[in-house]
Order: C-alpha cells, then sequence, then structure tokens
C-alpha cells in the first residue's frame, strides 16, 4: 500500500509498505477518504505536545472505508460494509473507561493517526470493536467527516439542550457547523451561530441556524451587544480561538450551560472564576468522542439529520499532503474541510 509517514516535524514522505494483515479482533479497511484538521496540522508542524504524538507515524484519525479482511473472532458479515471508525485505544478495563469515558483512559493517549498507522493510506487496520457500520447507500465521501461530526456529538449529548432553548454555537468550521444540525433537530427557541466572517451566513442558515453573526460583529475583546449577553440557555463553543471561550461564557444566561470543544494555543482569554460563580454557570468540557457520541451521529447521518456533504470544500491526493496541510492552517475562508483520497 502507499502511505503518508511523517517522519518528525516538517518532514513526511509516502512509503510503499504491505498492508498488515488483520489479527485477533481485527480488520483491515480499505480506506475511500480521509479528512484533516489542525490537529494533523500541528503532527505535522511539530507544535503538538509530545505525549500526542508517536513520530515516525502515518496521520490520519477523520476517514471512511469498506472492510476488506476480518481476523479471527469478527464477525464475517463485516467484510464488505462501509464503515467509519473511533480512533481512541482505550484500554477498556480501568475505572473511566468502565464508567462509558474512553477518551480519558488512565493506561494513556493512544490514538489512530497519532501514535498508531492512520488513514492516510491505502488501508487501515484496526480493532474490529471500534467500527461503526454504515448503510449500504451511504455517501463514503461524506461519511468521512463522522469524526469529527462524532466530537460535534459530544458536545451536544453534553449541552443537555431541551426543546424551546435559547442555543448558540460560537465557530464555524467542521465542529461548529455539525453540532448546529444536531442542536437544531432538537427545535430550539432560537439557534444562533457565530463564526468568523459572513462567508459562511448562507450555509449556516441552510443546515439549520436562525440567524449567523460574524465575529467582526462582535465588540473589542469578542463581547457581544447587550442584547445578545446573558440571552441563551445553552452556549457550544467549537473555534478554539483566543477569545471564543471568553465570547461564549457571556453569552450564556445565569444558571446556563457552557459547552468547551475548542482547544486554544497557550494565552488564550481565561474565563474568569469570579463571573462562573455569581452568575451559577454550568461549564462543560469535551475532549473526543465516547461511543455513544459515535452511535448518535452515525445515526444522525445515516437518517438525513446530519449532512456533511456541504463542508467539504477541497481534495487531494496522498502525494499532496503538504498542500493540503497549508490548505487547513491558511485561514482561508473559502477552506472548510480537506479531504485526501488514496
Amino acid at each position: 500500500m502507499t502511505a503518508v509517514v511523517v517522519d518528525g516535524p516538517g518532514r513526511f514522505r509516502l512509503a510503499e509498505t504491505a498492508p498488515r494483515a488483520p489479527g485477533q479482533g481485527e480488520a483491515l479497511v480499505r480506506v475511500h477518504a480521509c479528512g484533516l484538521c489542525g490537529s494533523d496540522r500541528e503532527l505535522f508542524r511539530g507544535t503538538r505536545p509530545a505525549e500526542y504524538v508517536r513520530y515516525p507515524v502515518t496521520p490520519g484519525h477523520e476517514w471512511s472505508g469498506v472492510v476488506e479482511t476480518a481476523g479471527e473472532s469478527v464477525e464475517p458479515a463485516l467484510v464488505g460494509r462501509k464503515v467509519v471508525g473511533e480512533g481512541f485505544r482505550n484500554c477498556q478495563t480501568c475505572a473511566r473507561c468502565r464508567d462509558g469515558d474512553p477518551t480519558l483512559c488512565t493506561a494513556g493517549y493512544d490514538e489512530t493517526g497519532f501514535t498508531r498507522q492512520g488513514a492516510m493510506a491505502d488501508t487501515l487496520t484496526l480493532p474490529a470493536r471500534l467500527l461503526h457500520p454504515l448503510p449500504d447507500e451511504a455517501d463514503l465521501t461524506a461519511a468521512a467527516l463522522l469524526e469529527p461530526a462524532a466530537c460535534s456529538a459530544a458536545a451536544v449529548l453534553a449541552a443537555a439542550a431541551t426543546a424551546g432553548d435559547r442555543v448558540a454555537v460560537v465557530g464555524d468550521g467542521a465542529l461548529g457547523l455539525t453540532a448546529l444540525q444536531l442542536l437544531a433537530a432538537g427545535s430550539p427557541a432560537e439557534l444562533l451561530l457565530i463564526g468568523g466572517g459572513p462567508e459562511r451566513a448562507g450555509l449556516a442558515k441552510e443546515l439549520g441556524a436562525d440567524s449567523f453573526l460574524g465575529k467582526d460583529a462582535l465588540g473589542s475583546g469578542g463581547h457581544p451587544d447587550a442584547s445578545l449577553a446573558g440571552r441563551f440557555d445553552v452556549v457550544v463553543e467549537t473555534a478554539g480561538a483566543p477569545t471564543s471561550a471568553h465570547t461564549a461564557a457571556t453569552l450564556v444566561r445565569r444558571g446556563g450551560r457552557l459547552v468547551l470543544t475548542g482547544i486554544p494555543e497557550a494565552g488564550a482569554t481565561g474565563l474568569d472564576p469570579t463571573d462562573l460563580v455569581v452568575r451559577r454557570l454550568d461549564v462543560r468540557t469535551v475532549f473526543g468522542a465516547p461511543p455513544r457520541a459515535w452511535s448518535y451521529a452515525v445515526r444522525a447521518f445515516a437518517t438525513g439529520l446530519l449532512r456533511t456533504a456541504p463542508l467539504i470544500t477541497h481534495r487531494r491526493s496522498l502525494e499532496q499532503f503538504a498542500e493540503a496541510v497549508e490548505l487547513v492552517g491558511s485561514g482561508d475562508p473559502a477552506v472548510c474541510k480537506v479531504l485526501l483520497t488514496p
């Protein structure tokens, strides 16, 4: 097979290797498409924290494909199925795993595409227990976005919004636009998306937003005006920008819920603990997606409640990996989700 191999910061090559045959409980998947996100860019640039990467590595944690072979003890009917798959290689036995939070596994961080071979290759071999089968008619290209959608689903589950709530989403990337759709399905009284610029206003409204506000419309330091401050029952932050968590907290009403999913770089504006206590804000955080969030995202995708194809703006080959990484970090509003195809 052909695979992208990142040997270290800024250094990658294409390698021709034999696919790894599936062992006990494993499956070999023929990769259809693989998405890139900011964490892949960090891996390539060498800015990802050392405990969250192991060089050399084949990146790729957002992917879709078809099961080609199954190892011993794997259900034979899985062969030929369209699938997506979880990335976290949890131990299944520690207290956190048994509580249903495998992304907090105390055995240590281990994830496809960062510490294990990822999907920027012709094939991927992984534990079959991590696979989520898709309907036969599923669009495999669109399905490659189900990993970020699962993270959004985890945020939406944490938000626990109910029908009639006033809801806001901060961030108009893949996380924000998939969270928006899942929240829209819950019949909010109001659904606002705060994005970067006006370029995605039309798409946001097509995917369920009642209104769209660009960051330039916010005041100095990301402060919303008086008509928005403290207005929303639930706010989901997905941008990971320096001021986005602060902006999101300002939008939440007294006693409301704030869910943080974006991971900003050092030096971001912090939350005021006095404000959190006095307004009794319920602050929740998301890192990765547990199995129930994956199941939620896959079901929503299969039933048409979640549309990911409109988020795909660029496609590149494995040979164009470096170009694809630059697109992800370009800041160009015309770039949303970039896919690599073997």
